[in-house]
């Protein structure tokens, strides 16, 4: 189960954030202050943080910048009511990963958060698994049903590149259209 921390100054949109994520199979723990975000994130471990920008004290510019001094990889949405492009700019700046303009839709903060998860599981641990093919960026290994396939490196890079794509299929308007092959056509993942 993934932990999210949800810093949002408004308790009545807090807790209806943290009740819906919490519904959805994730576990959301709400904070109303950058101190009390920093109080949990020392006390707990988050997978993903969602944070207001305009708050009392310190703002989110300043939460997300002290964040990304301890953590370069945790992904960071902002939830704002400013929808102006230099706020958007300064927070991309800052090192947020998304932006959300209020009033937000629930189901798109799912959306968007389920992909943040997604993208920061694929930047740490370079493994993607796309059906019965594995690979290992780190290893460059690439296992299908339990065989691994004896690949070059560019046949590798070809292929890793493609099942990065395919794995991510949800994130792209189109959808992907063609096969990862390996070494004669004997192991291929079909898509589209």
């Amino acid at each position: 189960m993934f932990n999210i921390l949800v810093l949002e100054d408004d308790k009545d949109l807090n807790r209806t954030v943290c009740s819906f994520l919490n519904g959805s199979g994730y576990k959301a723990v709400g904070c109303l202050s950058a101190n009390e975000a920093y109080d949990a994130m020392y006390r707990n471990t988050f997978d993903l943080i969602v944070s207001d920008i305009m708050m009392p004290g310190i703002d989110g510019y300043e939460f997300a910048k002290t964040v990304r001094s301890l953590n370069e990889d945790i992904p960071i949405l902002f939830m704002t009511a400013r929808d102006d492009f230099a706020s958007k700019q300064k927070g991309y700046r800052i090192g947020i990963d998304d932006y959300m303009v209020k009033p937000i839709d629930l189901d798109e903060l799912f959306l968007r958060i389920g992909a943040l998860l997604r993208r920061a599981k694929i930047a740490t641990s370079h493994k993607l698994e796309v059906g019965k093919l594995r690979l290992d960026m780190d290893e460059r290994t690439a296992v299908y049903d339990g065989a691994e396939i004896p690949l070059t490196t560019r046949e590798f890079n070809i292929i890793y590149k493609q099942a990065l794509v395919l794995s991510r299929q949800d994130l792209y308007p189109y959808p992907a259209h063609g096969r990862v092959l390996g070494r004669g056509n004997k192991y291929c993942a079909e898509s589209g």
